[in-house]
């Protein structure tokens, strides 16, 4: 618990500091890239950690992945320049993308049954816990230290977990001469980080009908074709295609990765909406997400235990249509919408992932004999990451679209009668089409709305305001989509029949799938 938390608070932990970490060590166009190295390598690497905890042993592997983050950890805090601290953070997710997985591979081995479901659902809350007091951590470190604070923390903490789990879980004896699937893994990382890297970039950095953004589908598409190959002749596979030709793999990853994009949806837009349309401040409308993780926590403890009354199944499909009604709730949002009522949306979208997240990998840990237990949890993992970065690329791509249409239907006739001053009516004209949503920063910015004329505020505002409903709608109504798809997924599952065994039994019965 204690090596998972401040794994977790990691992700967001140090999004605080980045103002600060800007203002110190210069390097503004390449802020994002702190979180894309994470990204791409925390993302790469966790269905490799999966299969070495299979083949070589949790302890080991878990140990390793400790050593990583927190070595990554002290050289972040020491990073003298952007690009330094950019390595730093690449190396600190390859110990990240280890961590992660295993708490919940160790769980399904030490617990069994209703033990196990209660505990996949603590350890589930924990991730909606780090995102409630990660920010506010990382507010305090930089504001009471530096935000070099924000990396030298993880030392202690992790230094405490790693003797924890060093002395406390058993050692592994590998069966006979160990076989690593080298091309697997090459072709895999490249494939990965090549359709990461277009879904970031594509629209933002380079328009999608560029050559990079072509070149790097095309090389995914290669790539992971290739894996694809390999897989299927490899003796020891990082992700045995046989897996897919399994219902319940197959429909339970396309669940989480289908919420993932939705859940993300959610993540992501609703804050823009509070700040623009609704006015409150930054840290408001990350008050307005805080009854999201709080229900999910508490959802999630309770959905461990339910599950055993209602079903894999019938559990999931309530979350899932329980998310898709919070997304329709989100559709009606508009101008006169308070930050009780956005709250209580949260609540229940809180509610319909609390019910899902910890549920899929139990059922996938139930499906599937013990030594395959690394290999396909880690891909629970990996398939939701993966259905994030999509979510975000799909739903940013369409709040651009949106906003670009409505812009030029109604600002643009607007923009062509007023006096140019300072060329500032030419400059918002010309990002109409090239980059519509940095529009909307006026609306998140009182200090830049006052620097302007009241008459142009007067003109312009409304017309920004309504766009940006009107676009984060359709935004909302997508998400709705995915998760509805999802919900349609759950219908493949097919009935699982989870354990009632207690912990201490040393035989795993392998569940009943039908």
């Amino acid at each position: 618990m204690i090596a998972m938390l401040f794994g977790a608070l990691d992700q967001t932990i140090v999004g605080t500091a980045m103002p600060r970490i800007v203002g110190e060590l210069g390097g503004l166009g390449l802020m994002a890239w702190l979180t894309t190295a994470y990204m791409l390598t925390s993302t790469v690497v966790v269905p490799i950690a999966g299969k070495l905890a299979d083949l070589i042993g949790r302890k080991v592997v878990y140990v390793t992945g400790l050593v990583i983050f927190i070595g990554a950890s002290a050289l972040c805090g020491m990073a003298q320049g952007m690009t330094e601290l950019i390595v730093f953070r690449a190396l600190q997710g390859v110990g990240g993308g280890i961590m992660m997985p295993m708490a919940m591979i160790i769980i399904g081995d030490i617990f069994t049954g209703k033990e196990r479901a209660k505990w996949q659902g603590v350890f589930g809350g924990l991730f909606g816990l780090s995102s409630v007091i990660g920010p506010q951590v990382g507010g305090w470190l930089v504001d009471s230290l530096n935000w070099r604070w924000v990396f030298y923390i993880n030392l202690p903490v992790g230094v405490l977990a790693t003797i924890l789990i060093a002395m406390a879980l058993p050692k592994h004896k590998a069966p006979g001469k160990v076989v690593f699937d080298i091309p697997g893994m090459a072709t895999m990382i490249v494939g990965v980080v090549s359709l990461l890297l277009a879904l970031t970039f594509g629209g933002v950095d380079y328009p999608w009908g560029s050559w990079q953004i072509i070149g790097l589908f095309a090389l995914a598409v290669v790539s992971l074709a290739a894996f694809g190959v390999i897989e299927s002749r490899a003796k020891e596979p990082i992700l045995p295609i046989r897996l897919f030709k399994n219902r319940v793999f197959s429909s339970i990853n396309a669940v989480g990765f289908l919420m993932s994009v939705g859940m993300f949806g959610a993540i992501m837009f609703v804050p823009l909406f509070m700040q623009g349309i609704v006015g409150v401040s930054a840290s408001a409308s990350g008050t307005v997400m805080t009854p999201l993780m709080i229900t999910m926590i508490i959802t999630s403890i309770i959905g461990g235990q339910i599950v055993y009354k209602i079903g894999v199944r019938v559990q999931i499909m309530i979350g899932m249509i329980v998310m898709a009604g919070g997304f329709i709730l989100l559709t009606n949002m508009g101008m006169e919408t308070t930050k009780l009522g956005a709250s209580g949306i949260m609540v229940v979208l809180g509610v319909g992932m609390g019910l899902v997240m910890p549920i899929l990998t139990l059922a996938l840990q139930d499906s599937f004999p013990k030594s395959e237990l690394g290999v396909v949890t880690s891909s629970s993992q990996f398939f939701r990451s993966i259905g994030g970065t999509f979510g975000m690329t799909v739903l940013g791509a369409i709040m651009n679209h949106q906003s670009s249409k409505l812009l030029t239907q109604d600002l643009a006739p607007v923009l062509s009668k007023m006096p140019d001053q300072s060329g500032m009516v030419a400059d918002m004209a010309s990002k109409i089409h090239s980059d519509p949503q940095s529009l909307y920063s006026m609306l998140l910015s009182p200090e830049a709305l006052a620097k302007l004329p009241k008459e142009f505020i007067d003109a312009v505002s409304p017309i920004l305001k309504s766009s940006m409903v009107t676009a984060l709608h359709s935004v909302f109504w997508l998400g709705f989509v995915f998760v509805l798809l999802g919900a349609a997924m759950t219908l493949l599952i097919g009935r699982i029949k989870l354990s009632e065994r207690k912990k201490g039994e040393n035989k795993l019965q392998e569940a009943s799938v039908h």
